[in-house]
């Protein structure tokens, strides 16, 4: 008798729900979560369990929102489930509890799939996390393979996009399991709908911010800075990007400040400077971050910004003093 597959281990648990379940992604779903939750979804579905996806915050990303209208995805705001209640079970994709980028909904967490680095046990019934893969599309991609399951064409397209995202085309990040997730699914996506996804990146409204942002851009070494002055969460990491592509920039700290605090986008294209290390280290008692070696985030609270200097200045001199080795573990 063949041993179980995670999905048959979910399910098991599933089944034993005293409500409804819910899956929720991080509060700002991008291309990733909304694949991973529209294709984990359609599969326990397969297997008699009815989810709905719930999340908390608006949906910013030009693809993201092209992605719901094509595929007909159905997500709720949080605020407007009615009724979401602690005798719910919750799946959380793409996202862990005691991250800054999820919040903690009156549901029981009863599971995790995620790629991001693993926060430690919470208590879930079911764990599936795993940081060496590049997007959490491709878990649930293999979920599908592993039990015998061919997606239908929306799913399959949905996934190979969020794949595509989230690797940045296969370059970034990228596991073996993504790699081959990404040629299977192929034959089953319409890549025609994913060109004209990927065509759909920004709006009028994008370019205005993004003039004003590369304004700011200062470069030290190999080191770029770059601030944001929008609330859109999507384009921060989107400018930082840009910025990666500069010929003399492999790390890259975007960041944006607001009325609750400074949002940290994060981007290393050098081994020697993990982005998940730098953003830590920049907000060492100040706040919260994490993420991958080559792509993080964080958040420090505007009660903790420096008293004595400009959280700009501050920001560079964090980043900097990590940069050039002196603020880096073991130095």
């Amino acid at each position: 008798m063949s041993e179980p597959t995670r999905l048959d281990r979910l399910v098991a648990i599933l089944k034993d729900a005293p409500d409804e379940v819910f899956l929720q992604p991080h509060n700002v779903p991008d291309p990733d979560a909304i694949a991973a939750c529209a294709g984990l979804k359609t599969l326990l579905e397969t297997k008699g369990i009815e989810t709905a996806i719930v999340y908390d915050r608006d949906i910013e990303k030009v693809d993201s929102l092209k992605m719901l209208e094509v595929f007909g995805i159905g997500m709720t705001r949080a605020r407007d489930a009615s009724t979401l209640g602690a005798e719910d079970w919750a799946v959380l994709v793409d996202g862990q509890k005691g991250g800054g980028n999820l919040t903690d909904l009156p549901t029981d967490e009863v599971a995790v799939i995620d790629h991001h680095e693993y926060r430690g046990n919470q208590g879930y019934r079911f764990e599936d996390v795993r940081p060496a893969v590049g997007a959490c599309s491709t878990i649930i991609a293999e979920y599908w393979f592993e039990n015998g399951l061919e997606p239908p064409l929306n799913i399959a397209t949905a996934l190979l996009f969020g794949i595509m995202k989230d690797t940045d085309g296969l370059t970034r990040g990228v596991s073996d399991l993504d790699i081959d997730m990404f040629y299977r699914l192929y034959r089953f996506s319409d890549i025609g709908l994913v060109k004209q996804l990927n065509g759909s990146q920004l709006t009028l409204r994008d370019l205005g911010h993004y003039a004003d942002a590369f304004k700011t851009v200062e470069v030290y070494g190999n080191l770029g800075f770059l601030r944001l002055d929008c609330p859109d969460d999507s384009l921060l990491g989107a400018a930082g990007d840009i910025v990666l592509s500069l010929n003399t920039v492999d790390v890259v700290v975007s960041y944006s400040v607001r009325p609750a605090g400074v949002k940290l986008s994060v981007r290393s294209e050098t081994p020697g400077v993990k982005a998940n290390g730098l953003v830590r280290f920049i907000l060492e008692g100040t706040g919260f971050g994490g993420g991958h070696d080559h792509m993080a985030g964080g958040f420090m609270p505007a009660e903790k910004f420096p008293a004595d200097r400009s959280i700009d200045t501050y920001l560079r001199h964090r980043a900097i003093l990590f940069v050039e080795g002196t603020g880096k573990p073991g130095t």
